[in-house]
């Protein structure tokens, strides 16, 4: 197996550690890198990354599909099911931050705009 370096904060990690902060901006450089190294970057379109990216999010809904209401932190869930959760939620993601790179949005600041707007529109009811 390949060893993959990835470096946050400073620290430099192997895959399978747990590395417990990371910014959107770090990892949209990696996947740059990921891709620029195997030559990907022709078919990263914004058609074909967003695509693919659904096609992950119907992996995600299979996992829930026929589970009915699930509990918060998935009590009952073996840790096997929680590992393939992770996995398809970060594939999901990482198209996303991807996608969001290829279209020159910055994701974050996109994100945290869209949540002022929210607050502003869905104020706190005060008694």
């Amino acid at each position: 197996a390949e060893a993959v370096s990835i470096s946050t904060m400073g620290e430099t990690c192997m895959t399978g550690e747990i590395v417990k902060e990371i910014s959107l901006k770090d990892i949209s450089k990696k996947l740059e890198e990921f891709a620029q190294a195997r030559n990907w970057e022709k078919y990263h379109s914004p058609r074909n990354l967003l695509l693919a990216m659904v096609g992950e999010v119907g992996e995600l809904s299979e996992i829930f599909q026929w589970k009915g209401e699930v509990e918060k932190g998935l009590p009952n869930w073996e840790d096997s099911d929680k590992e393939h959760l992770g996995e398809e939620l970060s594939d999901v993601l990482l198209y996303l931050i991807r996608l969001s790179d290829i279209c020159g949005i910055d994701l974050a600041d996109a994100a945290l705009k869209k949540m002022v707007k929210n607050a502003v529109k869905y104020p706190v009811n005060r008694l």
